[in-house]
């Protein structure tokens, strides 16, 4: 079930950005194939785990897919693959293109292959600029689209990452969308294409959509930046025992708030409070005083007063606590489930739901090769061939890497 059932993916990336979009495609009912090297995708070793190569962050980007391990410098490995491309829907990477093509795997070659897959590319940059052929990380991509700077002027520190790979994971969603563009696209076409998702460009589209401001207009209005984010005092509120995120925005919610703590006047006394304009303008100051108030109470004291004056409010919640939110808890946004090798784990289900195409349980994170032997019985190889593949080590299965992953198959 789910609503791309029947679509089969071939998933040739590793580390974070590619596997984030694969692992939303195989929750939403795909058949996602992992193609790994033989050594396994870099990021099973990041994190504590049970057993090696099963770290928890592998974990939470590999489920809903299948693992094969190939070896694909070896011509009778990449065989494999262009027989497992031959049938599929979608093949996604995350290597540069150039390295595709020295493979015999660029657009053109597959494309010739089976016409109707769909080619999607994560990589650094566009590839019709200088930066084509340069690597990227979450951090270059960061820094080059102004994140680090920005956090510098609303927090007057160093520049700083934010401390998630936020390019990888939003450029990931943003191929999401568009291999299945190019999906619904071949559905009236009959053709697959190539779709390319660069990460420089994601990510300053993604960035500068709040903050190109008077850099928007030709001669600019000013020097670009959205006053409000940038505010060093856009922060949560300290109280009298913690802290607590509060927004108190439009002209409605300064009338409840400023009504529930006895301040009513406060609109009509000072100009700096009276209209959405004004406070935008002297939105340092605004935040201010409102950092000075909050800390004349408790954090469930205002909690209780944000939410009878319907005042947008959230806890601040630490890596631990958040696991108790009661309305996550209520939605079973965090499950717990049995792995048949790493025991008890815990992961957060695909946030979006659909009525009638609902996905399966889910197909915890594969074992490196755990499932070479199913595939390529499903893409017609004899029991023969795949003996002499695992042999000639063009292909790995769990049975010859059992040891590296501390687990008998």
């Amino acid at each position: 079930m789910g609503p791309l059932q029947g679509i089969k993916v071939i998933d040739m990336t590793s580390v974070l950005m590619g596997p984030f979009a694969s692992q939303s495609l195989g929750d939403m009912g795909a058949d996602v194939v992992k193609v790994e090297a033989p050594q396994g995708d870099l990021v099973r070793q990041i994190g504590p785990g049970r057993h090696p190569e099963m770290g928890p962050i592998f974990l939470n980007t590999n489920r809903n897919k299948r693992s094969v391990a190939i070896d694909l410098k070896k011509p009778a490995g990449l065989a494999v693959v262009r027989r497992l491309l031959a049938d599929a829907d979608v093949l996604v990477y995350n290597v540069r293109p150039n390295a595709m093509a020295r493979l015999g795997l660029g657009y053109e070659a597959v494309a010739e292959l089976n016409p109707r897959l769909v080619y999607a590319g994560l990589f650094g940059f566009g590839q019709d600029g200088p930066y084509a052929a340069r690597p990227a990380y979450d951090d270059l991509i960061q820094g080059g689209a102004t994140l680090p700077h920005l956090i510098s002027i609303a927090s007057k520190g160093p520049p700083r990452y934010v401390p998630c790979a936020m390019a990888d994971r939003i450029v990931g969603l943003t191929a999401v969308g568009g291999i299945l563009a190019a999906l619904l696209a071949r559905q009236q076409t009959g053709r697959g294409q190539r779709v390319d998702v660069p990460m420089f460009e994601t990510m300053v589209g993604f960035v500068l959509g709040d903050h190109l401001g008077g850099l928007s207009f030709e001669p600019p209005l000013d020097h670009g930046g959205y006053a409000r984010q940038l505010s060093h005092e856009r922060r949560p509120y300290r109280t009298s025992d913690g802290y607590i995120c509060a927004l108190v925005y439009n002209d409605k919610q300064w009338q409840g708030f400023l009504r529930a703590i006895g301040r009513e006047s406060l609109l009509q006394e000072d100009a700096r409070f009276a209209s959405f304009a004004n406070r935008a303008r002297h939105i340092d100051f605004v935040y201010g005083e409102l950092a000075r108030i909050f800390e004349q109470r408790s954090t469930a004291e205002w909690m209780a007063l944000l939410e009878g004056a319907d005042v947008p409010m959230m806890p601040m919640h630490d890596l631990e606590s958040v696991l108790d939110d009661p309305h996550l808890v209520a939605t079973g946004f965090f499950t717990t489930s049995e792995h048949p090798s790493e025991g008890t784990v815990r992961s957060m289900r695909m946030p979006m739901s659909w009525s009638d195409t609902v996905p399966e349980p889910m197909r915890h994170a594969p074992r490196l090769g755990q499932h070479t032997v199913e595939v390529l019985e499903q893409a017609g190889y004899g029991a023969g061939e795949i003996d002499a593949l695992i042999a000639a080590g063009a292909v790995q299965s769990v049975a010859t890497s059992a040891g590296a992953q501390g687990k008998a198959p």
